[in-house]
């Protein structure tokens, strides 16, 4: 049997589909099973075994990209596996495969095709379930055993000793910029926690992409920063490394962002610092007791919006007002 696994998202959502990539090894172990992803988000499936192939469409395709994405899945697949509910994940499932198993948006007659086109769909439910269970009601609709762990990155080859003595020494990692403005911590809290956490002897190491904006703000970062043992690795790694790097360092403190969900699974101490954003649906996944969630203060949290002006460019005061001093406090308690 071939199957297609539709996961067009970003990355961190990429890496909460792996227990449901998972589960459908588990129960087809002689199956090609191939993810279909956002183009630069398969990251999170370097080395998995449970994936035969990574393939990848553009966010918002143009004809020629539609033309490529149709060779490489129409009627390629036995079974289409969507956990999306979108118009565009449902009309691949359609052309990949005969038999279709999706989640779908609420009861709505402009939506009613897509439970006429699949043979099971659970409902999608964004206020009360987490993302991995959501996913994993599909491996409930096909009759298989639900696996719960997420499969972290790997590669045969690290590049990690090229930068400092990361086997011997003690340090922490710090992921300081999350995709969208509203997730943002301050500065101020970062260099703060920076102070700390070089007091305690740490070495700190920030992770980061390699956007204009990310250096951008890493750099101001460092220029209040004056210690050798502030090391940045921003955009010099793949994610296999990064989820090496923090499998080894004693404490990691990151925003709402993929790289987070990849550090609670690795089993390190985890700190992810949240605001609007609901935990219920979107909290760091992990079975290990090793994740803190620190949720930004006020009575409105969490709002579930993007932000105070609701876009993902907007300010959370919620996080603007978190001071560094919760942060450490938390840490001591770990």
């Amino acid at each position: 049997m071939k199957i297609l696994l539709i996961a067009t998202r970003q990355i961190g959502d990429v890496l909460l589909v792996t227990p449901l990539l998972r589960s459908l090894r588990c129960a087809y172990p002689d199956s090609i099973i191939d993810v279909l992803v956002y183009e630069n988000k398969g990251g999170m499936l370097e080395g998995n075994p449970d994936c035969n192939q990574v393939i990848s469409v553009a966010e918002h395709p143009n004809f020629s990209q539609y033309k490529v994405l149709f060779k490489q899945i129409f009627r390629r697949y036995d079974l289409a596996v969507s956990t999306l509910g979108g118009d565009r994940p449902l009309i691949y499932a359609l052309l990949a495969a005969p038999k279709r198993v999706s989640l779908v948006p609420a009861k709505r007659w402009q939506d009613a095709w897509k439970r006429w086109i699949t043979v099971a769909h659970s409902e999608l439910d964004n206020e009360t379930t987490h993302t991995v269970i959501q996913n994993l009601r599909l491996a409930d609709l096909l009759g298989i055993k639900r696996y719960y762990e997420i499969v972290i990155p790997t590669a045969d080859d690290s590049v990690l000793n090229n930068y400092f003595d990361w086997q011997q020494e003690k340090f922490a990692v710090l992921h300081l910029l999350p995709m969208w403005h509203y997730k943002r911590w301050t500065i101020k809290g970062w260099c703060e926690l920076i102070d700390y956490l070089i007091d305690m002897n740490l070495y700190v190491v920030l992770t980061g992409g390699n956007s204009e904006v990310e250096k951008a703000y890493i750099n101001e970062v460092l220029s209040k920063q004056q210690s050798d043992k502030l090391i940045n690795l921003a955009g010099q790694l793949r994610f296999s490394d990064v989820a090496e790097l923090i499998g080894k360092s004693q404490i990691y403190v990151g925003p709402d962002t993929a790289v987070t969900h990849l550090a609670a699974a690795t089993g390190t101490k985890t700190i992810a610092l949240y605001g609007p954003t609901n935990p219920v649906k979107w909290a760091p996944w992990s079975h290990k007791n090793n994740v803190v969630l620190v949720q930004g203060v006020g009575d409105c949290v969490p709002c579930h919006q993007e932000g105070c002006e609701r876009h993902k460019q907007s300010f959370s005061r919620c996080l603007e007002q978190l001071d560094s001093s919760v942060v450490i406090e938390t840490i001591k308690l770990m």
